[in-house]
């Protein structure tokens, strides 16, 4: 969000009208920090020393309004560190605010600014409107509680979190309130409960999904997909374990730069006498494999490019409040390769890797979406030769353009090895996520001392894309469970075909059809259960099933079917030779006849 702007402004100046409204209400409550964020903002408290009820948020909603009407004019002041720590213990803000300044003051900053209204008084660097009348009194909304961490760690204390909506207008807000009603009639966590998607059981672990067989028959074809499509780009296909030696993770980087995000070692004895064990850790990234792949043969430039591909299982110690359904998971299958290259096949090997990412997005019918070039920052977690870096940024964006791709810079959301490509789809409530990236490496080649050998016969350095057009089944599902509202293609439903017989003599009919279409490996059902016919639809329809097929005695005297698709009360009965060859047509070339949810709203 831009900081300049009028809603930035406004939501960051609601920020403080709610921290004052709280205090009015709870005299006694610590302040926190209060940012705005995307739909609003939020402000953390610590009610330690008096009791919070939601069952208040409506009276400090009604105190914002009043802050708001006294048009409170926003007076900026700066001071030093003791003047800012003497400020803050005067206003009784003695636990966060001055750990947070003296950590501040440690990292070079010496001046701290504190805004004023009214009565009110916050460390903070603003920008704010000039006023509180400024502030749009009936376009906002106190949405919600949760528990935060003090500056995001688990090992602090948990503080109170409110949550705010906050917009322009009231249209807006209620524009946002309708969307996310339908959002969450199509979360991805709510709909893989109700499809028979995937389950996740404390007794496995949070964050570790168990895949059902619907999820599953998902995951098969979109795989199926990727490695038809990778073979028609050049692709082998390579496996790799779930585990490795902690050396691997040192020399790749992962352990100095990613230990937070990996799970602890194991400590194995390769011997039952031997008193030195080795240290294994489970698989955070696929790359080093590949690394290892690539040196364990000499290579010619003639070789080159050289594309592995692996729909590769990792695992990554996300924390518990941050894990979501599939989108945040600690076990993850990747759609990953890794290009191995020559310096001057990078431009080109880059070209078709995004011609392929289209290829993909298109069979998706996925169209919401931007390309952001993630750079580094000054900030330490970043390696590597500062020249090499400013190479690979300036080649990415000189393809970008070259290709007339719209882009924007994201400083510090590179990778610790290198700058990517972030493709960043929208969501049902229009909030961005990568899905697929494209990260450019200089640094891996020489870490584990790859070569190939140049046509003057010299040992050159390849450099190395990293590549996952469909990033991992969970991401990738999630986004499709949303992005379809659980109606998935035929190519790629669960079940594709369900058969209704409308009595029982037309079940031998019925029954040849279903074994016709499953020998030749489609996933067909037929519903002979005890319920009405009426049932059967209404049952079937809800499980979101592209086709149900209606077949009574005319279908079986005349050799026809009754066709009724997802999201259609039209029904048409055709020849049953050409439902098979349409429907067989409809899987084989991956058609879409229906616009999914997500393109709608």
């Amino acid at each position: 969000m831009d900081e300049n702007s009028n809603l930035y402004k406004i939501r960051h100046s609601m920020a403080h009208v709610l921290a004052q409204a709280v205090q009015e209400v709870y005299p006694k409550v610590k302040l926190g920090f209060g940012p705005p964020i995307e739909t609003g903002f939020f402000y953390d408290f610590d009610f330690s020393e008096e009791e919070f009820s939601e069952d208040k948020l409506k009276e400090i909603e009604k105190r914002m309004r009043k802050i708001i009407g006294r048009k409170q004019e926003f007076l900026y002041s700066e001071t030093d560190l003791d003047g800012a720590v003497a400020k803050l213990e005067e206003l009784g803000e003695g636990d966060y605010k001055i750990e947070n300044v003296r950590n501040l003051h440690s990292r070079g900053v010496e001046k701290f600014s504190f805004y004023e209204n009214g009565k009110f008084t916050d460390l903070c660097e603003g920008p704010h409107v000039p006023d509180t009348g400024a502030l749009p009194a009936k376009a906002f909304k106190l949405d919600r509680v949760a528990g935060a961490y003090w500056l995001g760690s688990e090992k602090n204390k948990q503080l109170t979190r409110i949550y705010a909506l906050c917009y322009e207008t009231p249209e807006e807000l209620q524009e946002f309130l309708e969307r996310r009603r339908i959002a969450e009639q199509f979360d991805h966590k709510k709909l893989g409960k109700e499809l028979d998607i995937y389950h996740i059981d404390d007794m496995v672990g949070k964050g570790l999904p168990l895949w059902l067989p619907n999820g599953t028959a998902i995951r098969d074809e979109i795989e199926k997909y990727a490695n038809e499509m990778e073979f028609r780009y050049g692709y082998k296909r390579v496996s790799t374990p779930h585990i490795a030696k902690e050396e691997l993770y040192l020399t790749s980087g992962h352990l100095p730069h990613y230990a937070d995000s990996m799970f602890p070692p194991m400590e194995v004895k390769e011997h039952d006498n031997d008193e030195c064990t080795e240290k294994f850790y489970l698989k955070a990234m696929n790359c080093p494999h590949h690394h290892l792949i690539f040196k364990s043969r000499p290579h010619s430039y003639r070789d080159l490019p050289l594309r592995y591909a692996e729909y590769g299982t990792c695992y990554r110690y996300e924390k518990s409040g941050e894990l979501s359904g599939l989108l945040r998971v600690r076990c993850m299958t990747m759609n990953d390769a890794h290009i191995y290259m020559s310096l001057d096949q990078f431009e080109s090997e880059f070209r078709r890797t995004m011609e392929m990412y289209k290829e993909f997005y298109d069979t998706f019918k996925l169209t919401q979406y931007s390309f952001r070039l993630s750079v580094r920052d000054d900030s330490e977690k970043f390696v590597g030769d500062p020249a090499l870096w400013a190479k690979a940024e300036a080649l990415l964006a000189k393809v970008m353009d070259e290709m007339e791709i719209p882009y924007y810079i994201g400083e510090g959301e590179a990778a610790f090895y290198g700058p990517k490509i972030d493709i960043q789809f929208k969501n049902l409530m229009g909030r961005e996520e990568t899905v697929s990236t494209i990260q450019v490496d200089f640094q891996s080649g020489d870490k584990f001392d790859l070569k190939f050998v140049d046509a003057e016969g010299d040992d050159q350095v390849p450099v190395i894309m990293h590549r996952a057009p469909l990033s991992t089944h969970e991401r990738f599902i999630s986004f499709l469970l949303e992005y379809y509202g659980g109606a998935f293609p035929t190519w790629c439903a669960p079940v594709q075909v369900c058969m209704l017989p409308v009595q029982e003599s037309c079940l031998e009919y019925t029954n040849a059809l279903a074994d016709e279409l499953t020998g030749d490996f489609f996933r067909v059902e037929v519903d002979n259960s005890n319920n009405t016919f009426n049932k059967k639809i209404r049952t079937n329809t809800k499980r979101k099933i592209p086709m149900l097929l209606i077949i009574g005695e005319k279908e079986v005297a005349e050799g026809t079917l009754t066709v009724r698709r997802y999201g259609s009360r039209d029904q048409i009965t055709i020849p049953r030779e050409e439902f098979i060859q349409s429907f067989k047509a409809e899987v084989k070339e991956r058609k879409m006849l229906r616009e999914p949810m997500g393109s709608i709203i």
